[in-house]
């Protein structure tokens, strides 16, 4: 620990322990502005003041506890304790064993507790000072909507349109090393952020590590002796851009009127290699991040929400830091949206770039972040500022609803029966611009693009995408300088193949963990996996299964029945059955490996004697 270091824990720390104090105490503040003579009266201001001592007292219990039992799980505590407990006998015996251990921790809460008591009773007001009765309740009805406003800022880590409510995540933008984010969080915040989440829980389909492991292994243990690339990595993620709008995949398409708003994208996936069936593993723009940097899926609940988020993982970032890469994560949006700082800084990025370090606020949209064009320029700039080989990402932000364009650029583009579409083709245009400022850099020539979407957008027109696998449906290809690729495969890829195929392409020689393939390479059968209304999806070939976590609940061939009405589960029984076996290995390794904090190659598991093929 240094000096430095804990001060960014501390300051992180305040913003989420303001989080809790103002949850924990809604009840309190609601009582207190409520513009009523009687909250000056005794009995009221007691009421009060014991339930401000009550309510604190009782959340200082858990925070106080992982004094101790963070040792045991070296993460905060969530709801996942309560289902952990929930069949022990003995849980009262347990208590009472804690406080004969660790007598000192009661010490310290009774101790709290009464500073807490003693100097709240501190605290005085007197009132009403209006004595016109009319004046104190227009006043007390006039304030409350500040006090609300303050309130929603508080709780949500912030004021900003595109600030989402902080979460465990979140933290992760104060903290150096992993570790650091359970100093920065507080446990009744831990509780109450997972209070309607889902669990990830460990699961069973296989009795045995080996069996699991000849179904599906996500270590990766590299055979090339070749000598490393030193190539630039350039991750493009793009808002919301469904295969919908891509005419590139659309050639000879059955798809009556289709019309395409991509004339950049379409030229570049000619130059590509690229898949005719690409997909998302999730919905949300949080899910993307893990999924195209980390190789980590969104299952039942977005990593960077659920309790593990805090967990060591390996990314594009951190693999390549130690091979001498310079690592960036470019977002416009002002920060701290989304959480994509937080993510960025514990995949292992060096810097972050948003709209505070772009700092031309007459480029900004008033809403989602800078527009798109300006910060492609900057990022192909700053990019050319930066050590070779490097290794960045950058997330749009443009094509976002309400789908604004900048002022002068509503008449430059013709659109079509969807208000996304305008912003798509600006967007794309604003791609276009990119390439052709970045082609003029040193640095473009020795580095591999990819492009990929977040997740499909909700505007969707053609009804061939209203539908399971049409909701997942995304751009995914890889464009090199040069290279003279011109493939457009049959086959599957998705988001948590970026990685691995990114890694193998330089012939990284390390170990590591991922949840997807090397497309360039034919030793692993392509599939795609995610998750929609409590339901597993698993692509592969040409089919699609649909698991509850206990069953098949259908089996299609997408390709040619790409509305899904004739399941095919009883008339296949053996493609079921081995799909069944995918996709069951698939949630095991996850969960498991979620719970366990395994996602990385470390220690014993970087042997390859422990390896499965």
């Amino acid at each position: 620990m240094t000096w430095s270091r804990l001060l960014r824990i501390m300051v992180g720390g305040l913003r989420f322990d303001l989080a809790a104090v103002l949850y924990l105490n809604s009840l309190l503040l609601l009582a207190m502005i409520i513009p009523l003579q009687a909250r000056f009266t005794q009995g009221y201001r007691s009421v009060l003041h014991w339930l401000f001592v009550i309510v604190n007292s009782v959340a200082l219990i858990p925070n106080l506890a992982d004094c101790i039992y963070y040792r045991f799980t070296l993460r905060r505590t969530t709801l996942s304790f309560v289902n952990q407990f929930e069949n022990e006998q003995n849980v009262s015996a347990l208590l009472f064993q804690f406080l004969i251990d660790y007598w000192y921790i009661a010490l310290i809460w009774v101790i709290l507790v009464y500073l807490l008591a003693r100097l709240a009773r501190q605290i005085r007001y007197e009132g009403p000072q209006m004595h016109n009765p009319w004046l104190f309740y227009l006043s007390g009805l006039a304030a409350i909507p500040l006090v609300v406003y303050l309130f929603i800022g508080g709780v949500r880590g912030g004021f900003a349109h595109s600030t989402r409510p902080i979460t465990l995540s979140n933290a992760a933008a104060y903290a150096r090393e992993p570790k650091d984010i359970h100093l920065v969080l507080n446990t009744p915040f831990a509780l109450m952020r997972t209070a309607k989440a889902n669990v990830i829980e460990k699961v069973n389909y296989f009795p045995d590590e080996t069996s699991l492991n000849n179904v599906f292994d996500p270590r990766i243990f590299p055979q090339d002796s070749l000598p490393f690339r030193q190539q630039n990595v350039v991750v493009i993620i793009l808002e919301s851009f469904s295969k919908e709008f891509i005419g590139a995949y659309h050639q000879g398409t059955t798809i009556q009127n289709y019309q395409g708003y991509t004339p950049f994208l379409d030229s570049l996936i000619g130059v590509s290699r690229a898949y005719q069936f690409s997909f998302a593993n999730g919905r949300k723009s949080i899910d993307a991040m893990p999924s195209v940097l980390a190789s980590i899926p969104s299952i039942e609940v977005p990593y960077v929400l659920s309790h593990y988020s805090g967990n060591k993982i390996n990314s594009l970032a951190s693999l390549l830091k130690p091979k001498g890469y310079q690592t960036a994560f470019f977002h416009g949006a002002p920060n701290g949206s989304m959480g994509f700082d937080a993510f960025a800084n514990l995949a292992g990025f060096d810097a972050y770039y948003g709209k505070d370090e772009y700092n031309h606020d007459e480029d900004y949209d008033g809403i989602w972040g800078i527009w798109d064009e300006p910060f492609l320029q900057y990022y192909a700039k700053t990019l050319n500022t930066f050590q070779e080989p490097f290794c960045t990402a950058l997330f749009t932000v443009s094509s976002h609803h309400p789908y604004k364009l900048p002022e002068g650029y509503e008449s430059r583009f013709q659109g079509g029966s969807r208000p996304i579409y305008k912003t798509i083709q600006y967007t794309d245009r604003a791609l276009r611009e990119f390439f052709k400022t970045a082609s003029q850099m040193p640095w473009y020539e020795n580095t591999l693009f990819v492009i990929s979407a977040d997740h499909a957008s909700a505007e969707i027109e053609y009804p061939e995408y209203n539908t399971a696998w049409g909701y997942f449906s995304i751009p995914v290809f890889f464009f090199q300088p040069g290279a003279g690729w011109h493939s457009f495969e049959p086959e599957i890829i998705q988001q948590v193949d970026v990685m691995p195929t990114v890694l193998s392409y330089l012939q990284y020689d390390e170990p590591y963990v991922a949840f997807g393939r090397n497309v360039f390479a034919k030793d692993k059968a392509p599939f795609a996996f995610n998750y929609l209304n409590n339901n597993y999806q698993l692509f592969e070939g040409e089919y699609l299964l649909l698991f509850d976590g206990k069953q098949p609940v259908g089996l299609y061939n997408f390709q040619t029945d790409v509305f899904l009405k004739t399941d095919l589960k009883d008339q296949l029984p053996d493609q079921t059955k081995r799909m069944m076996a995918r996709i069951q290995a698939y949630i095991q390794q996850y969960n498991n490996r979620m719970v366990d904090d395994n996602l990385t190659m470390e220690g014993p598991q970087r042997s390859k004697i422990n390896h499965h093929p």
